[in-house]
């Protein structure tokens, strides 16, 4: 059975929105663009409102899809589904409440090269550029 999971890609002032995972876990300590999984009868939509909600705090819009695409996590086959979002507000001046990481930042895109990146984002990556640079985001 194929499981579904989304990350959630916002932009501001050219720069994406990522997040420092809790030190726990396989992916444990790596960066990552937020997301989760997606429950079952759970649209993408709604599973993208909720986890953000639960991680940060803030409520969001979802717009358009930049990407699928699957892998395959413990033995378990998976589709990440990547949607471009716009959080109610940008944790700048009011932080968010993180449930599930330990810090976050706006960064350039080129940035992530450099970082440890989980690897189901790093899939997605070249496709997030693109559409950033497609649509004057970065």
């Amino acid at each position: 059975m194929v499981k579904h999971s989304i990350a959630c890609i916002a932009f501001c002032n050219k720069k994406v929105l990522i997040a420092h995972r809790n030190p726990v876990g396989q992916m444990g300590g790596r960066w990552e663009f937020p997301g989760g999984k997606v429950e079952e009868g759970e649209s993408y939509q709604n599973a993208i409102e909720r986890e953000f909600e639960e991680e940060f705090g803030t409520k969001v819009k979802v717009f358009d899809l930049i990407t699928e695409k699957k892998f395959v996590h413990s033995g378990t086959d998976f589709i990440l589904h990547a949607y471009r979002i716009e959080p109610a507000r940008t944790g700048e001046k009011e932080k968010y409440v993180l449930t599930e990481h330990t810090g976050y930042v706006w960064t350039s895109l080129d940035s992530i090269r450099g970082l440890n990146f989980v690897d189901s984002d790093l899939l997605i990556y070249p496709d997030v550029v693109s559409y950033a640079k497609k649509n004057g985001l970065c």
